[in-house]
């Protein structure tokens, strides 16, 4: 089994290794078996140790905004990994909390027999906390591995206030860590266990009963503490399901990604965002597989470092444009998690994009709408109206119209800092791909994070950059769009 680079292991503990029974890998962020550097480091520690492997994988009810839509999604892929583990040497312990705090000392009694607790180190949501709490508290030495994107996130010593200068430091820095890939399969050559080891793991939790097929199936969910109003979406998650979409948007939409992307009638954006937020999808397996179906290979890599967003990695404009936004954008918002504790506060912003909107607080708006009427997509504007209700109803929202739906709740509310809670309480309630470092980029880019002073000065915005839904309009093909979500094709005015 080969080890893990070591700059993404870190301990959150002082405890020794000792002598216990099995390695628990506490499966958080990373809900996927393959491609997955924790679960590698996992099982590769247990090979070294001569250890079974036990993997927990825990869904509470008590995390913030809990809903069906979410709860349903993540529960999805844990069916998937009971199917899959069950032929795999080693033990899964699925685990649904049927009620709050029902699920308390459950991996205090796993880790007390554990030799070592290895766990996935995510810096957002309520992950770093609960990390930081079962530290504290476990006698058992807790490792948590970094395996969020192709940058170590320990490698970047500060946070990068603009795209174009993380690029040029992921340009200068990334080509020593591509060759770093997590294995496919990291469990495969796990030694076999007795049925008396499974069994005795599964004494040793006998107060927290395993979630069920039923409860793995969703048919538990309406008796759960959790949000019934935001409906479980459509579409499936976990591995299984997150593997599917990344080849069926490869052998598809990837060839008109790099013009079309923009445009929402034509579905060309590869609709993966869920799956790598939940960790069902590893993005070492997607930039694998771009790079094999471009025949890719590291000596194609530009020589100068100069920060552009196209011609550094040598392949096609439609993988160097999808490769920006799967590598810089969404780690570019990981590197400001990992390193700023505030990264989802107002005060985060860069000082000129906070004086701006400061002194632009006073501007009249045109209208003021509470959070409740947003919601509610009762807004003057069909566009953003629809916008708004692909989010509820869907759980996704088109990545342009993202941007645009930002800006104008913005010119809605009385402050930028009114604007930003109902930006975070929306999308992080209703989008399945909430909640994580690339959603805040997104959320705080329209205050002027990763962004520049625009001119001219405007009313409301200052200097930040302006959008509307009218230059929208003339811009983007959206007549299907508007259709559908808005009942408004005849706002339509382009070609």
């Amino acid at each position: 089994m080969l080890p893990i680079p070591p700059i993404r292991v870190r301990a959150a503990n002082d405890v020794d290794v000792t002598d216990g029974d099995y390695l628990l890998y506490w499966m958080v962020a990373f809900r996927r078996p393959r491609w997955n550097f924790a679960l590698q480091h996992a099982a590769a520690c247990a090979q070294k140790l001569g250890k079974p492997l036990v993997i927990l994988e825990a869904l509470r009810v008590g995390y913030p905004w809990a809903s069906d839509r979410l709860h349903r999604f993540v529960l999805d892929g844990m069916r998937a990994h009971a199917g899959y583990f069950e032929s795999k040497n080693l033990v899964y312990l699925p685990y649904v909390e049927p009620e709050h705090g029902a699920g308390r000392g459950l991996l205090a009694a796993l880790a007390k027999r554990a030799c070592l607790v290895v766990s996935d180190d995510y810096p957002s949501f309520f992950i770093p906390k609960m990390h930081d709490a079962a530290a504290k508290k476990l006698d058992t030495r807790l490792e948590l591995v970094d395996g969020n994107g192709l940058l170590p996130m320990r490698v970047a010593e500060k946070t990068y206030s603009r795209a174009f200068d993380f690029r040029r430091f992921l340009q200068k820095t990334l080509p020593a860590h591509l060759g770093d890939m997590p294995l496919e399969d990291p469990i495969e050559d796990l030694p076999e266990i007795s049925e008396s080891f499974s069994e005795t793991v599964h004494q040793a939790i006998e107060s927290w009963p395993l979630a069920s097929a039923e409860a793995l199936r969703g048919e538990t969910l309406a008796s759960l503490p959790i949000d019934h109003n935001v409906a479980a979406v459509d579409f499936e998650g976990g591995f299984i399901a997150g593997e599917q979409q990344m080849h069926d948007f490869l052998d598809g939409a990837f060839s008109r990604y790099g013009e079309d992307r923009n445009h929402p009638d034509d579905g060309s954006s590869s609709g993966l965002s869920p799956w790598l937020h939940f960790g069902h999808v590893s993005a070492h397996q997607v930039f694998h597989e771009v790079a094999a179906n471009e025949g890719w290979s590291p000596e194609q890599l530009a020589e100068k470092v100069n920060g552009a967003r196209e011609g550094w990695w040598g392949m096609s404009g439609n993988a160097e444009s999808f490769l920006d936004e799967l590598i810089t954008w969404r780690e570019v918002g990981f590197n400001m998690c990992a390193l700023d504790p505030d990264f989802d506060k107002y005060e985060s912003l860069p000082a000129w994009a906070r004086k701006t909107l400061e002194e632009h607080e006073s501007d009249p708006r045109p209208y003021l709408y509470t959070l409740e009427q947003l919601e509610r997509a009762e807004t003057e504007d069909q566009v953003w109206n629809a916008a708004q209700t692909e989010l509820t109803e869907t759980g996704r929202m088109h990545n342009y119209l993202r941007m645009l739906w930002g800006k104008r709740i913005l010119e809605w509310t009385p402050t930028a800092r009114d604007a930003l809670a109902i930006m975070i309480e929306l999308n992080n309630k209703y989008a399945v791909d909430g909640r994580d470092p690339n959603s805040y980029s997104g959320i705080f880019w329209v205050l002027g994070r990763y962004d520049r002073a625009w001119g001219p000065e405007r009313p409301i915005f200052g200097k930040i950059r302006y959008m509307s839904s009218a230059n929208t309009l003339r811009k983007l093909r959206m007549r299907e769009y508007l259709a559908r979500f808005g009942g408004q094709a005849e706002l339509f005015h382009g070609a």
